[in-house]
């Protein structure tokens, strides 16, 4: 596939804190071509929230088994339990872009050493390293939600411990600097952002940072069904005349130099 734009951040399924009206890949289908988004990485979102994910990565499968390839399983690894290297090979055999991780909802710190051994599992198999840095804005938390946002520490460590492709998504300005110019040239080159949490008008801060870190750092997302689609489109339209049409980075490109399949 070629052309056109990839959600990397969309979800399917439940969410434990708030109800979601209609999470299914046929939704999710009829939104990506009202958005005219050709393909979607696709996540299950209940599986953050579980002790054991592996369930959830069955699930997911099964789910999109035949909306492919306008839909890719994006599963979810675990490294802290067992047979979870079983989990990335099953990700690398279906084809699987990218997995995911979600260390705060794990209780891993900052320097957490499952993590790192994540990330080389990743680079050796060829598949991007997805982390995930909110589900919520703190201002609409549910209370008995106690993960915390992924920090920049945590970022920086992941990146810093295998060369592997990592895509953040959910991240904000202020965390999206601190990380970025807190890396060398080279460790900026592994590490990539999507766009579905950064401000457009009037903070502008999709702008800024378009102009100051470069278009070719992001990538397109959506956080579907958590905030609205069309939010990232629209900032990408609002956005001033020196910063228009922005090339942001291809996902397709970004898991072959991953060495995805």
């Amino acid at each position: 596939m070629s052309g056109g734009l990839v959600d990397v951040n969309a979800l399917i399924g439940g969410h434990p804190f708030r109800d979601i009206p209609h999470p299914e890949p046929g939704i999710l289908l009829r939104v990506l071509e009202r958005e005219m988004i050709r393909a979607a990485w696709v996540g299950h979102l209940p599986s953050a929230f579980w002790r054991d994910s592996l369930p959830g990565n069955a699930r997911l499968y099964e789910a999109l088994a035949s909306h492919s390839p306008k839909l890719r399983p994006v599963p979810v690894v675990r490294p802290d339990w067992p047979g979870w290297e079983r989990a990335v090979a099953e990700a690398n055999a279906r084809g699987a872009p990218a997995v995911r991780a979600y260390p705060p909802q794990w209780r891993m710190g900052p320097d957490d050493a499952h993590m790192a051994a994540l990330a080389r599992a990743c680079a050796e198999a060829g598949l991007v390293l997805l982390l995930t840095v909110r589900f919520e804005d703190a201002r609409q938390r549910h209370w008995m939600d106690a993960a915390g946002d992924l920090s920049g520490a945590a970022i920086r460590h992941i990146v810093r411990a295998a060369d592997a492709r990592i895509i953040v998504t959910a991240a904000g300005r202020a965390l999206i600097e601190e990380v970025h110019w807190g890396l060398t040239p080279e460790e900026r080159a592994r590490l990539f952002w999507d766009i579905s949490w950064i401000w457009g008008p009037p903070e502008d801060d999709l702008a800024h940072l378009l102009r100051t870190v470069g278009a070719s750092r992001f990538v397109y997302g959506t956080h579907w069904p958590l905030r609205l689609a069309q939010t990232p489109r629209a900032n990408l339209a609002l956005l001033p005349d020196d910063v228009a049409d922005p090339k942001l980075a291809d996902p397709d490109d970004i898991v072959r130099l991953a060495g995805a399949r």
